[in-house]
């Protein structure tokens, strides 16, 4: 594989997990239990997306990436509240940001551009529409640069209180060209250089060139700043961790001085715009009468006719709960990240093929010893059954390799359900447990469809509308749970909801009206609850996009019998339905029972045995 597509097919993997982990963090924010830090890791998902893509020319996915983190921005900021309405606009933009990455990485089409761009204006709204207004003076006129940057107008304020440390670093920052290239901002590392403690930041307009010599895409403006020595080194290279090779970063340590005259004294803020600094870099360079001469200082003039040249904003220091330092998250949980490795999966599956091999060599070599007649204390009959112990081990330790958490599965839910939920008109909250529950990679690749049919029957058939719900007594919004746990040696998958339950009453005459069951059957009612598996059943009055072709739950069944499980229903009416799936760990390796019949030798896998007896001769009718 080419050295490049290599690169590229392990930023679309991490994509995965970056996706997953926003979809984690968007849904706490949405029942209540983000926070600050919260917000900080989902808008790192979303920055990490865009300069993986900037990095390898995926223009579209970088503009949305790039509208999406600007507001996400502006809550980190608390310049705009994280309320329910602007939540469930970034949820639904996680989801066209989930698309962009699928159409990118080719196992998708190409997302609709109508619904990507009024998806751009609904964020674009919230950035603008919620923000409070600034004034920006007339002269000079403001600076937009190609990322859509909103240059803001700061006044030459009183000289801030100067932060001088006692032991500080001094940081020496010069960003490349392919820096911005690559889609990241300087602005944005400045400012989570602020957010680690008290800040002195210097601008250094030395390396600019006369505006005829100026090239826009290359950098030519450095910074220095100074942090106080409280601050760890590796919290301060992990903020450059994602722009490495992209910039020159220094990093020394130094004894207490005071800031250079022209510095600007910089408290934790809330917010740092790359715009003013632009704007000052551009007063610099006006300021230059020929190529040769020194860069010129912005002149000290008054601060209503200067105020475009301003470096930095005046702001209050941010709330120390709220100053979480986002670029180093190991650090603040204070537990070291857990060593992994990447294997491909070709692999993975020949050593389960070969260990498979050896278990079925075990058995059949202990089989064969214990025909023989050898007895059970000889040294052969010893061994062996320690290298069945072994055997196990080694099957056990394979198998755990190959599992994986349904949380892969779970984690594509959320978002059917707020589909489903628009489709219906009907307000959803999905609830999972579970999420870390292991077992074998192919069950969970073939648990996916099944669940996807439970949960739009649940939203469809299972939960009322808004306003039945609310005459019921019940809250307007229904809850739908799917969890997952181990027992007996089994997974176990749960979907249920909190809605009207089945009725029964229905199933059975629609049973009889399709010629299903007689009309004279007794049936009880777990037995009229189980109608609903049968093909070609459906209680939908309409055909829809969700449901009424009668194919849903025939298909489900089909799928758990097929994987060696078996489903089962409880229900109560007016409290809802549970559907519970039991399902074998692994579909590798399955332990049996040698039965001999006939003279024969079979096997029979332990799951399809109910119960096994030794019959007497008047049992047994020929």
């Amino acid at each position: 594989m080419d050295p490049m597509e290599a690169i590229k097919a392990t930023f679309f993997q991490e994509c995965e997990e970056l996706l997953a982990d926003l979809e984690a963090g968007l849904l706490a924010l949405s029942n209540g239990e983000g926070d600050g830090e919260t917000i900080n890791a989902v808008f790192r998902a979303v920055h990490s997306v865009k300069g993986g893509a900037g990095a390898f020319g995926l223009e579209d996915l970088v503009k949305f990436a790039h509208v999406f983190e600007t507001l996400l921005d502006e809550l980190r900021a608390e310049r705009i509240a994280c309320g329910e309405a602007v939540i469930h606009t970034l949820l639904r933009a996680s989801d066209v940001l989930a698309d962009h990455v699928q159409a990118a990485k080719g196992v998708a089409p190409r997302v609709d551009d109508a619904r990507s761009a009024g998806l751009v204006a609904e964020l674009e709204t919230w950035i603008h529409g919620e923000a409070a207004p600034v004034p920006v003076a007339a002269e000079p006129e403001p600076i937009a640069d190609e990322f859509g940057f909103t240059p803001i107008a700061f006044d030459f304020g009183a000289p801030a209180e100067e932060v001088v440390a006692a032991d500080g670093w001094r940081v020496t920052f010069r960003p490349h060209g392919r820096m911005y290239a690559n889609a990241n901002e300087a602005g944005l590392l400045l400012r989570e250089l602020a957010r680690l403690g008290p800040t002195t930041v210097s601008l250094d307009e030395a390396g600019v060139p006369a505006l005829a010599d100026l090239a826009p895409e290359e950098g030519c403006i450095a910074w220095t700043v100074r942090l106080d020595g409280g601050v760890s080194e590796d919290a301060i290279r992990d903020v450059f961790d994602f722009v490495d090779g992209d910039c020159d970063v220094e990093i020394a340590r130094e004894a207490s001085e005071a800031p250079a005259a022209d510095d600007t004294t910089l408290p934790p803020p809330a917010d740092l715009d790359i715009a003013a600094l632009l704007a000052a870099a551009t007063a610099a360079v006006d300021a230059t009468p020929a190529p040769e001469s020194a860069p010129v200082s912005p002149s000290p003039e008054p601060a209503a006719e200067v105020a475009a040249a301003a470096p930095f904003p005046s702001v209050p220091a941010a709330a120390p709960a709220a100053a979480a330092p986002a670029a180093a998250p190991a650090a603040v949980a204070g537990a070291a990240p857990q060593a992994t490795i990447r294997v491909d999966l070709e692999r993975v599956d020949r050593l389960i093929n070969v260990v498979g091999e050896l278990v079925i060599q075990q058995a059949m070599l202990s089989q064969r010893v214990t025909e023989s007649g050898l007895a059970r204390s000889s040294g052969i009959a010893v061994g062996l059954e320690d290298l069945e112990l072994l055997t196990r081990e080694i099957q056990d330790s394979v198998m755990a390799i190959r599992a994986q958490p349904v949380k892969s599965v779970f984690q594509r839910m959320p978002r059917l359900v707020r589909e489903v939920a628009d489709m219906t008109g009907k307000r959803v909250r999905l609830v999972t447990e579970g999420e870390n529950t292991e077992v074998d990679k192919t069950v969970i690749e073939r648990l996916s469809d099944p669940i996807t049919h439970m949960l739009r029957n649940a939203i469809d058939h299972g939960l009322e509308s808004p306003e039945e719900r609310i005459a019921a007594g019940k809250p307007a919004e229904g809850v739908v749970r799917l969890a997952a746990l181990h027992r007996s040696g089994r997974i176990v998958i749960e979907v249920g909801d909190d809605g009207k339950g089945i009725n029964r009453e229905r199933v059975r005459q629609i049973a009889v009206n399709k010629g299903l069951i007689e009309s004279d059957a007794v049936l009880s009612d777990d037995e009229v609850d189980n109608l609903i598996f049968l093909p070609g059943f459906s209680t939908a009055e309409v055909i829809s996009n969700v449901s009424g072709r009668g194919v849903g739950m025939d298909v489900v069944k089909r799928s758990i019998q097929a994987l060696g499980g078996r489903i089962s229903i409880v229900s109560r009416p007016g409290h809802g339905s549970t559907f519970t799936m039991s399902l074998p760990l692994t579909l590798a390796v399955l332990d049996g029972m040698v039965v001999g019949a006939a003279g024969q030798t079979l096997v029979a896998p332990l799951s399809s045995i109910v119960e096994s007896l030794t019959p007497r001769a008047q049992d047994v009718h020929y």
